[in-house]
């Protein structure tokens, strides 16, 4: 698998749908400077654990809000099945309230690149041959104003994710951008950090009983 962190996030053109319309050519660059990213890939629409985690999402859309962060939720389905999806309740296994994009990875592209599609491909004899499912194992990926990758998770397929601990990763970054300082173990904001130019400084009182 490719390493990503510390690198440019692969951009991409892709449609999709927001505020429950068709959206084309939705691309990451438009963010750069502006916004930090969260990209979300899922494995399928009408699905089970998918629809837990983008409500997850949407449920604490104003902390990422806060934080200037875009959440961008991606799968291979194509962007007709994800506004249909979006026309059904949560209650009957729905997605209807999701407002932020949603995006249509049908190549298989973008999910290639970013290394997590699911299943193999190769040629034999000029045949092309597949095994498993080409879909989107459930990557997240924290970019941040500048288009690098700073953070990825990958999960397969019967693994949701923590929304808390994504957030956790955003304050980590955000803070070191602003102060400088490093976060330990398990750090949440309003805990020590590590000034790494003050002699003893962390030992001292991270240590301290």
């Amino acid at each position: 698998m490719k390493n990503l962190i510390g690198k440019k996030a692969p951009d991409f053109k892709a449609n999709g749908v927001k505020n429950n319309k068709i959206i084309k050519n939705f691309s990451l660059k438009k963010f750069y400077k502006n916004k930090y990213i969260i990209l979300f890939f899922y494995p399928k629409d009408f699905t089970f654990i998918c629809p837990t985690e983008l409500y997850s999402l949407q449920d604490n859309i104003d902390k990422f809000k806060i934080r200037n962060v875009q959440v961008i939720a991606i799968s291979t389905d194509s962007e007709y099945s994800h506004l249909e999806w979006l026309k059904i309740k949560k209650e009957n296994g729905g997605i209807m309230g999701i407002e932020y994009p949603i995006l249509s990875d049908i190549n298989k592209i973008i999910s290639y690149n970013y290394g997590v599609l699911s299943g193999s491909i190769k040629f034999n004899n000029n045949n092309l041959i597949v095994k498993g499912e080409l879909i989107a194992y459930r990557g997240l990926f924290f970019i941040d104003k500048l288009g690098i990758i700073r953070h990825l998770l990958i999960n397969d397929f019967n693994i949701s994710r923590n929304i808390y601990e994504i957030l956790r990763i955003i304050d980590s970054w955000q803070y070191y951008e602003k102060y400088g300082e490093l976060c330990p173990a398990n750090w949440k904001k309003g805990n020590k950090t590590i000034n790494i130019y003050k002699k003893n400084s962390f030992f001292k009182k991270y240590y301290k009983k």
